[in-house]
C-alpha cells in the first residue's frame, strides 16, 4: 500500500489504515488510530464547485462518491447515517452518465465556493470538473476584487539598535508596497509606552498612547482609542470616524503609513546595567482591540516583531535589571522563574480573544538573546501564526520568510486564508477523541463526539484562525462497541473544511475517506496497514502533548518506551526469552528507530536549548505534515563524492569521510559538511583551477540542493558551512548515531569518534529485543 500516492489524493495519513471492529481490539493495537490531515493539501486537478453543496439532513454530511443514488426517484442514500435525501430540482437531470463531479469515484475530495446561486441542470448536463475549476477561478477574481480586504496590524518594537530598525522599516515598507489596494493596514509601536499610530494624515503626526504597564481590558482599550465595539456602533447610524482612522485600507493611506513608518526612530537606549523597555504584552493586547473594535471581516493578522525580552506590565518575561537573568529551562523545573506562569496566563486569556475574533498573532523575533516566545506560544499556535526565530533582522530568515508569507497568487490574491472550521462526521460506530494541532475546540458535541479526550477533545468541530497548504493536524479517533457484527465492511471519515479563500470568497472543501473493518487486531491486513511514518508523527505529538500539560519529561520517555516494548513484543516475530531470534517486518521495521532518533531530539532533550528555541521547535512539529516532522525526528543525510551522483547514507558517525561532502537536513538547519581532505583542497583554491573542473562541481552540488532546501521550507532553516573537526561539525554530530564513541574507538577504523554517553542505536535496539522477548 503506497501512503505517500494515497495522501496526494486525500490529503490523508492514517496511522492503521485498516480499523478492528471492538474497542478492546484498537486498545491492543498500542499506537492509537489517529489521522495526520492536511486540510488544504495541494491536490493535483482538483475540482472547485462553483455551487453550494448537498447536505445531508440527518448528519450533516456532504454527498460524496460513497453515495448510493437511486436515479428513478432521485433520491441519495448517506453512507453514515443512511437517511434517504432527495435531490433539488436543480439536479433533475441526473443520471448514470451525467454525474456532478461530487458523485464522481476519483474525486475523494472537492472544493465549493459558497455564497453562489445554485445553477439549474434540469435538461443539460453538469459540468465537467475541468470546466468548473477554470470558470471558478476567472469568477474568483472578480469577485474577491469586491469589499475589504484581510486586515493587517504592524507592532513594531523600537527599543532596538539604528541599523536594524531601519532593515526592518525598509522590509515593513516592501511588504505594504505590494499588498492589494483592498487590504486594511494599522501601525503599533511600543518600547516603555504603546502608541497607535492614526494613519490617515501624512502631513500631521497623531497617536494614542498607552501607558506600557497597564493590564487594559478590550472596552476600556476601546473607549481610550475612540473605538467602540461594533456591536455597540451597529444601532447608530453615524459610525466613529475615529475608528477607521488607525485602520485603512492602502488605497486610502498607502501615503500616509508610509511617512509614519518613515518617521520612526528608535527608542533611546537603556541606562548602563539595565534592559530596554518593552511593554509587548500590552502593544498585543491594544492591537487586538483595534482589530475587535473595527468591522473587519476578511481575516485579520497581527504581526508583532521583537528585538527582545518584555521588561514591563503583562507579558512580562524578566526585570529591567540587568542583574536578573532570564529564565531558563532548570528555571522552569524548579520554578524558579517569577513571571512565567503569570505571563503564560495573560496569553493564554489573549489566546482566547485572538480565537473569538478570528485574529491571526504571527511572532519574528529576531535577536540574540531570548525574547519571551515560550510564554506567547499559546496565543500565537492557537492563532495558526507563525514564529520566526531569526538572529537578526537583516538575516535572510527574516527576509524570506516575510516575502513568503505576503506571496500572492497569479490573480493578484494573497496566498492566504483565514477564518478556518473542521468538522468531522463519521460512521456511527467510530468516535472522535480529539485533535491537536493549531487549532482550538469549539465543543460542539454529538453522538460521534468519545468521552475520551485527548488534545483539544470534546467536540466534532475545532476552528483555526488561518490555514496554508501544509497546515497538518492528528486527529484521534477510537471504536465503539464490542460486537464484531455490528458493523459493515466499510467504515466512513468525512473532514469538512470551511475558510476564507485569498480572494474573500468562502470555499468549503470536502474529504471523505473509506477504510475496511479488520476482523481482528492480529489479522493480516491490519499488519499491512501500518504506516510508521505516520506512526512516529503522531506519536512524537502525543509525547509533546504530555510534556507541555506538566508531565515531567523523563516520565514522558519513560512512557514511550513502555509503549516501544509493547509495540514490539505484539508484531514481532520471535521465540520467547530469545532476543537473538527476534524480526520486525519491513512495515514495523523502521518505527523503533524513529522513536530512538526521537527520545535523542530537541523536543525532549532540551539541553542546550533556550525556553524559546523549544517552544518553537514544538509549535513547528505541532503544525507539520508527516514528512516534515521525520525530517525534525530522524534528520536525512546525503553524501556527495567523485563515485557518483549523491547518495542517502546512514545517520551515523560511520558516514562522515575525509573525501566526501555531507549534506544534513534537520528542517530548523541545513548542515554542508566538508570532510577534511576536500575542505584542504577548497582553501587551496583548487577548485578555481580549469583543471580540476570535478572538484568545483562537487562544492557547487550540495550548495544548490541546500538552497534548494531553503526556499521551500518556512521559516527558513539556518544554513551552516563546516568543515571536519571545525567548531561548527557539532551542529551535525550531536544528532548523529554514536555508533563510534571514546570507549569503542579501539573497535572501528573510522577517523571519526563521538564523545557521548548516550547509546548508540544499536545498542538501543538489542536492549528492545531483550525486553520484548520476556515481555
Amino acid at each position: 500500500m503506497d501512503f505517500i500516492e494515497l495522501e496526494a489524493v486525500e490529503g490523508l495519513r492514517w496511522s492503521w489504515n485498516s480499523w478492528p471492529k471492538t474497542k478492546g481490539e484498537a486498545a491492543s493495537l498500542v499506537i492509537p488510530l489517529s489521522i495526520m490531515h492536511t486540510p488544504l493539501m495541494e491536490i493535483a486537478d482538483l475540482p472547485v464547485l462553483s455551487y453550494e453543496p448537498l447536505i445531508c439532513k440527518g448528519c450533516s454530511a456532504v454527498l460524496n462518491p460513497y453515495a448510493r443514488v437511486d436515479y428513478q426517484t432521485r433520491l441519495w442514500v448517506c453512507p453514515f447515517c443512511y437517511l434517504k435525501n432527495p435531490f433539488p430540482g436543480s439536479y433533475a437531470g441526473i443520471s448514470e452518465n451525467n454525474l456532478p463531479a461530487e458523485l464522481f469515484p476519483t474525486y475523494s475530495t472537492v472544493e465549493y465556493r459558497l455564497n453562489r446561486a445554485r445553477p439549474n441542470w434540469r435538461s443539460g448536463h453538469f459540468p465537467s470538473p475541468s470546466s468548473s475549476l477554470s470558470s471558478s477561478l476567472y469568477s474568483g477574481g472578480e469577485a474577491g476584487s469586491r469589499g475589504a480586504g484581510p486586515t493587517f496590524v504592524f507592532v513594531l518594537d523600537t527599543a532596538m539598535a539604528e541599523d536594524e530598525f531601519q532593515v526592518l522599516k525598509k522590509e515593513i515598507l516592501h511588504v505594504v508596497a505590494q499588498l492589494p489596494d483592498s487590504c486594511l493596514v494599522g501601525l503599533v509601536t511600543f518600547s516603555s509606552m504603546v502608541h497607535v499610530h492614526d494613519v490617515s494624515d501624512a502631513d500631521c503626526s497623531r497617536a494614542v498612547v498607552f501607558h506600557g504597564e497597564r493590564d487594559l481590558s478590550p472596552h476600556q482599550i476601546q473607549q481610550i482609542l475612540g473605538t467602540p465595539h461594533l456591536q455597540h456602533r451597529k444601532f447608530s447610524n453615524k459610525a466613529s470616524s475615529q475608528t477607521f482612522n488607525f485602520l485603512l485600507p492602502i488605497s486610502e493611506c498607502e501615503f500616509s503609513f508610509t511617512a509614519a513608518v518613515e518617521e520612526l526612530t528608535p527608542a533611546p537606549p537603556p541606562a548602563p546595567g539595565y534592559r530596554s523597555g518593552r511593554s509587548t504584552g500590552v502593544a498585543i493586547s491594544v492591537a487586538t482591540g483595534l482589530i475587535e473594535a473595527s468591522s473587519a471581516s476578511a481575516g485579520s493578522r497581527i504581526m508583532v516583531f521583537l528585538s527582545g525580552p518584555t521588561t514591563l506590565g503583562p507579558g512580562m518575561v524578566v526585570g529591567a535589571n540587568l542583574g536578573q537573568s532570564i529564565r531558563t529551562h532548570r528555571d522552569l523545573l524548579k520554578d524558579r522563574a517569577p513571571h512565567y506562569k503569570k505571563s503564560c496566563d495573560f496569553y493564554r486569556r489573549l489566546a482566547q480573544r485572538l480565537c473569538d475574533a478570528s485574529i491571526v498573532l504571527d511572532a519574528f523575533a529576531c535577536s540574540l538573546d531570548q525574547v519571551g516566545t515560550a510564554e506567547l506560544r499559546s496565543a500565537v499556535e492557537s492563532s495558526g501564526g507563525w514564529m520566526v526565530l531569526a538572529e537578526a533582522f537583516a538575516s535572510d530568515q527574516f527576509k524570506k520568510c516575510l516575502q513568503h508569507i505576503f506571496q500572492q497568487d497569479d490573480h493578484g490574491h494573497l496566498k492566504m486564508n483565514f477564518d478556518a472550521t473542521i468538522d468531522i462526521v463519521a460512521t456511527k460506530e467510530v468516535k472522535i477523541c480529539g485533535a491537536l494541532g493549531p487549532c482550538v475546540s469549539l465543543l460542539k458535541k454529538n453522538s460521534s463526539v468519545s468521552d475520551m479526550e485527548v488534545g483539544f477533545g470534546g467536540s466534532s468541530s475545532w476552528k483555526l484562525g488561518t490555514l496554508t497548504s501544509k497546515t497538518c493536524l492528528a486527529f484521534f479517533f477510537e471504536v465503539e462497541g464490542e460486537q464484531k457484527s455490528q458493523a459493515g465492511p466499510v467504515f466512513f471519515i468525512q473532514f469538512i473544511t470551511r475558510y476564507r479563500h485569498g480572494d474573500g470568497i468562502i470555499r468549503l472543501r470536502v474529504t471523505t475517506a473509506a477504510r475496511r473493518w479488520a476482523e481482528s487486531s492480529r489479522s493480516p491486513e491490519i499488519a499491512g496497514s501500518f504506516d510508521q511514518e505516520a506512526a512516529a508523527a503522531v506519536m512524537a505529538r502525543l509525547a509533546v502533548d504530555k510534556i507541555e500539560r506538566g508531565d515531567h519529561t523523563d516520565e514522558v520517555i519513560r512512557w514511550l518506551d513502555r509503549m516501544l516494548v509493547r509495540f514490539a513484543a505484539k508484531y514481532g516475530d520471535y521465540v520467547k526469552e530469545d532476543p537473538t531470534s527476534f524480526r520486525l517486518s519491513s512495515n514495523f521495521s523502521l518505527y523503533p528507530q524513529f522513536m530512538y532518533y526521537f527520545r535523542r531530539s530537541q523536543f525532549t532533550d532540551v539541553f542546550n536549548s533556550s525556553p524559546d528555541e523549544t517552544a518553537f521547535f514544538r509549535l513547528m512539529l505541532n503544525r507539520e505534515g508527516v514528512v516534515g516532522s521525520l525530517i525534525m525526528i530522524q534528520p536525512t543525510l546525503f553524501r556527495y563524492s567523485f563515485d557518483g551522483p549523491p547518495v542517502p547514507v546512514l545517520l551515523d558517525v560511520s558516514s562522515i569521510s575525509s573525501d566526501s561532502i555531507l549534506l544534513f537536513d534537520s528542517f530548523f538547519y541545513v548542515v554542508i559538511h566538508y570532510g577534511s581532505q576536500i575542505a584542504q583542497w577548497r582553501k587551496l583554491g583548487y577548485h578555481r583551477d580549469p583543471n580540476h573542473e570535478n572538484l568545483k562541481k562537487l562544492l557547487e552540488a550540495p550548495v544548490q540542493d541546500a538552497e534548494a532546501l531553503l526556499n521551500d521550507r518556512i521559516p527558513v532553516p539556518k544554513l551552516i558551512h563546516c568543515d571536519q573537526h571545525g567548531s561548527q561539525a557539532r551542529f551535525l554530530l550531536a544528532k548523529l548515531n554514536p555508533s563510534v564513541t571514546h570507549d569503542t574507538l579501539h573497535a572501528s577504523n573510522t577517523s571519526e569518534v563521538i564523545l557521548t554517553d548516550d547509546v548508540s542505536l544499536q545498542v538501543f535496539i538489542d536492549h528492545l529485543q531483550k525486553l520484548a522477548v520476556e515481555f
